[in-house]
C-alpha cells in the first residue's frame, strides 16, 4: 500500500471520533471513503463535511453487530467503487463502568457484538476481495486495555483483548500463506472521542434499569475517570499514525510511550509472580 490515492477506504464508526479521523485522514490522501456509522443523522452531516472538502464518499448505515448489515456494507462498497483496500473495522462501544459481579449479561453481550464481533464480519466480509487482488490492509481498533485491564471495564476488556489476539492471529496466518495484505491493530490510550456516551446507541433489547446504588457508583467511576483523562489525545493524531502504519505495513500501533510502559509493566508483572492488573480507576 505504498500509493493510497484513487483506492478505496472503508471505516465503520465514521460519524465521529476516531473513525471520523480515519475517514477525513485517508480522503486527504486522496482516497475515496465509505463512511459507515450506525448513528444516520450523525452519519449524514459527516458525509456532507467530507464532500464539501472535495472527497468522494458513499454513506452507508451500517449496525456492525449484525453480520448481514456488514455484509450490505462489502456489497455496496464493491457495487458503487467496484474495490475495496484498506478496511477499518473501528466501530466499539464503552463498558458503563459497574462492577464485573453487577455486569448483567445483556452488556457483556452489546460490548462483545459491537467491538468483537463487528470487527469479525468485517473481516468475513472484505477479506476474501483483499486476498483475492493480493493487495490491501486490515486496521482494527483495540485499545491498551487490551493489554491493562482496569477495574469497571471487564467487558471492554474483554473485547479489546479479544481483538489483538485476533488481529495477531490475522496477521500470522497471511504472513503463513504469503500474502500481500497487511494488519494492523490500534491499541490507544485515552483518545478525546464521545465513546463514554456510546449507550446513546444502545439496542431497546439491552436496555436494563441501573438500582439507585450502581448509579450512584457510576457517577463516581466518570468523575474520575475524566480527571485521568486531561492527557488524551486529539482523534486526528492517531489518524495520522494509522495511515503511516497502512503505508508502512506496521502491526501494532500504540498512542504513546506510556501505552507501551502498560504493556511492558503488565508482562513484567506475571514474571515476577504479580498480580499483572496496573493501577487505574478503582
Amino acid at each position: 500500500m505504498d500509493e493510497l490515492a484513487g483506492k478505496v477506504a472503508v471505516v465503520t464508526g465514521a460519524a465521529s471520533g476516531i473513525g471520523n479521523a480515519f475517514a477525513r485522514r485517508f480522503a486527504a490522501d486522496g482516497m475515496k471513503v465509505v463512511l459507515s456509522d450506525i448513528e444516520e443523522a450523525a452519519l449524514e452531516r459527516a458525509t456532507a463535511e467530507l464532500t464539501a472538502s472535495g472527497a468522494d464518499v458513499l454513506p452507508v448505515a451500517t449496525d456492525t453487530s449484525i453480520r448481514s448489515s456488514v455484509d450490505e456494507l462489502a456489497q455496496r462498497t464493491l457495487d458503487h467503487f467496484g474495490a475495496v483496500h484498506v478496511v477499518c473495522n473501528n466501530a466499539g462501544v464503552g463498558s458503563r463502568g459497574l462492577r464485573l459481579v453487577d455486569v448483567p449479561e445483556r452488556d457483556f453481550e452489546w460490548v462483545l457484538g459491537v467491538n468483537l464481533w463487528g470487527v469479525m464480519h468485517g473481516i468475513w466480509a472484505f477479506l476474501p476481495h483483499l486476498r483475492a487482488q493480493n493487495e490491501g490492509h486490515v486496521v482494527n481498533t483495540a485499545s491498551i486495555s487490551g493489554f491493562s485491564h482496569r477495574p469497571r471495564m471487564g467487558p471492554y476488556n474483554a473485547s479489546k483483548a479479544a481483538v489483538i489476539a485476533v488481529s495477531e492471529t490475522l496477521q500470522f496466518e497471511l504472513e503463513d500463506e504469503g500474502s500481500d495484505v497487511g494488519v494492523t491493530v490500534v491499541c490507544p490510550g485515552w483518545v478525546r472521542t464521545n465513546i463514554s456516551q456510546a449507550v446513546r446507541n444502545l439496542p431497546e433489547q439491552y436496555h436494563y434499569e441501573l438500582t439507585p446504588e450502581q448509579a450512584a457508583e457510576m457517577a463516581e467511576y466518570k468523575a474520575r475517570r475524566k480527571r485521568v483523562t486531561g492527557g488524551a489525545i486529539e482523534p486526528d493524531e492517531l489518524a495520522d499514525q494509522v495511515r503511516d502504519a497502512v503505508v508502512a505495513k506496521q502491526f501494532y500501533v500504540f498512542t504513546d510511550d506510556g501505552c507501551i510502559d502498560d504493556a511492558s509493566i503488565r508482562f513484567d508483572r506475571i514474571l515476577a509472580g504479580e498480580n499483572p492488573t496496573n493501577p487505574g480507576l478503582g
